[in-house]
């Protein structure tokens, strides 16, 4: 696996039946784009965090927050994982965005940038080895 691109795209998810995720605007620094694609019916949404839609996205062509999105999500997850969990086939030597027949389908962003700002409060915890109860699920690495 790749280092993710952070900067570009904080945060990604494979939650309530969607792709969904963060991604930072490219031409305005305090501007970022809450972008989803659901799992069966590859419905396409993005928007920016106050839910203002996306010019790029048009009828059944993603824009560029969408292709950053899935390239993040196919670094974090694996493209096989990805694709199962969308419920589309890729064939050896595609691209996952290239096999996707949605459309424009708006979702809601508000849940999606909640959970983002919500983990990024974790990064203002003082560091502690005590276990924090809504992470017990995350890998905190091998004590001796």
């Amino acid at each position: 696996m790749a280092p993710r691109k952070l900067n570009k795209v904080p945060f990604v998810e494979l939650a309530d039946g969607r792709l969904q995720g963060v991604v930072s605007s490219g031409s305005d620094i305090s501007r970022v784009y809450v972008a989803s694609v659901t799992a069966g019916t590859h419905g396409l949404s993005c928007s920016t965090n106050n839910n203002r839609p996306c010019g790029g996205l048009s009828g059944d062509w993603t824009c560029k927050h969408l292709d950053l999105l899935i390239d993040e999500a196919i670094v974090q997850y694996g493209q096989d994982r990805v694709a199962r969990f969308l419920r589309v086939e890729v064939p050896e030597h595609h691209h996952l965005s290239h096999c996707l027949e949605g459309t424009r389908d708006p979702a809601p962003a508000a849940a999606v940038f909640a959970r983002f700002l919500r983990h990024l409060a974790y990064l203002e915890l003082p560091g502690t080895t005590t276990p924090i109860p809504e992470l017990h699920w995350f890998p905190a690495g091998v004590s001796h």
